[in-house]
């Protein structure tokens, strides 16, 4: 006769998530500290106009800014806070332009910049095969 004897189970090894919410909570702020720094961009003092907004509708637009000292940047490929060339400038958009021409542009240009180099930097962009640039402007402040 056989005995049936009671199988000692050892229980099941319970897993400790204890230290994988302290590297979340690491990771929490660690994002919470640096994104605000990503978003640092050139100050432009924008010209006051009334005009309509660009629809929501298209893809996120190209803006290539002149700032006061005539200084171009723009908001793909390079750091958007270094100056560009204007050789540098017209390659990068002329490359996105033949990937997506149907990407916009917006020409944000400070209101203390010569009217000249802003007049250049559209002719430039089009030039780099832009069929159409747009300007930014901010809404006039009401009295």
């Amino acid at each position: 006769m056989r005995r049936h004897q009671r199988s000692k189970r050892k229980p099941m090894a319970e897993i400790n998530v204890v230290p994988y919410i302290d590297v979340m909570l690491v990771l929490l702020v660690i994002f919470m500290v640096t994104a605000p720094l990503l978003y640092q961009g050139v100050d432009v003092d924008l010209p006051q106009a009334e005009a309509e907004p660009v629809s929501q509708d298209s893809e996120d637009p190209i803006i290539v800014t002149v700032s006061e000292n005539g200084e171009l940047r723009a908001s793909i490929g390079a750091d958007p806070d270094e100056a560009l060339s204007a050789d540098e400038l017209a390659d990068m958009v002329s490359k996105v332009m033949r990937n997506n021409p149907e990407t916009p542009v917006l020409v944000r240009g400070d209101a203390a910049v010569r009217y000249g180099r802003v007049l250049e930097t559209m002719t430039l962009l089009q030039q780099a095969g832009v069929p159409q640039v747009g300007m930014m402007t901010r809404p006039p402040e009401d009295d």
